[in-house]
């Protein structure tokens, strides 16, 4: 496989059979526990869920945005986009202000509350794979062709091909393909988007370049205010949302430790 484009991924609903083979694999290239799961944690980079009984199947994961949120909202530099596509994490660089995880538009970005050193933990794309030519160990494991790898062109290509050949079959869209100014993960379904729990209010144009578009044609008396308006209340909302996801993940782990303690006791 020739490097010098960005890769990604197109996840196509239809193919998917629900048989995990692509979160199997991401934990054991991750060295992560080989639990299922239905959430994205700090152990689980990638889940399939089950939809309608068990008759649709959507695999969540980063969607390593081709301009991230989380770059521009990283105080420190923690997050990079590289040129293969990837958005990597570096943790040597990482304050824990967790400023990712409220500007994330997909709500990817996790915490590892349980640890006395907590970091960011999300997909990295296998960018160790990618850089040496292969392709990410969750597309190499599906057996259905229901996770492609490629140039991300190149996919965007075979997503309107197939929609193209099969009409009706597929929603006339590519989901990722302009959410968020595009991102390298994407997908074709059958279902409306959001019937996958994907965010479809989203801008067309990248989020950080919104901001500073407005702030180039303002007063600079103004910039305060419009700041406010326009970032800091998306922002906010983001806030409240992860607020109570924080909290909840810190009951769960508390009712986890009080299980384990309470074992103990028994024996």
């Amino acid at each position: 496989m020739a490097m010098g484009k960005s890769k990604g991924l197109l996840i196509d609903v239809t193919r998917c059979i629900g048989c995990r083979s692509c979160a199997v694999a991401c934990a054991e290239a991750n060295h992560l526990p080989q639990e299922e799961a239905s959430e994205l944690s700090a152990t689980h980079y990638t889940v399939v869920k089950s939809l309608n009984n068990d008759q649709l199947f959507v695999r969540r994961m980063c969607m390593h945005c081709n301009k991230p949120t989380c770059v521009s909202a990283c105080l420190v530099g923690a997050f990079t986009k590289t040129d293969e596509g990837p958005v990597l994490y570096d943790e040597s660089k990482c304050i824990g202000c967790r400023y990712c995880m409220q500007a994330c538009p997909f709500e990817v970005p996790r915490y590892e509350w349980g640890s006395l050193t907590p970091r960011i933990q999300k997909c990295r794309m296998c960018y160790e794979r990618v850089v040496r030519g292969e392709q990410t160990a969750c597309a190499a494991a599906c057996p259905t062709g229901a996770n492609l790898f490629g140039d991300r062109e190149s996919l965007i290509e075979e997503g309107q091909k197939r929609i193209r050949e099969n009409p009706g079959q597929y929603i006339n869209d590519i989901y990722g393909l302009t959410e968020a100014g595009g991102t390298s993960v994407m997908y074709l379904s059958n279902v409306p988007f959001e019937a996958l729990g994907l965010p479809i209010n989203l801008p067309k144009e990248p989020i950080p370049d919104l901001s500073w578009r407005v702030l180039s044609q303002i007063p600079k008396y103004t910039v305060a205010a419009s700041v406010l308006l326009f970032g800091i209340r998306w922002i906010t909302a983001r806030r409240d949302d992860v607020a109570k996801f924080e909290a909840a993940e810190r009951r769960k782990n508390e009712e986890l430790k009080q299980a384990a303690y309470a074992e103990r006791q028994r024996r």
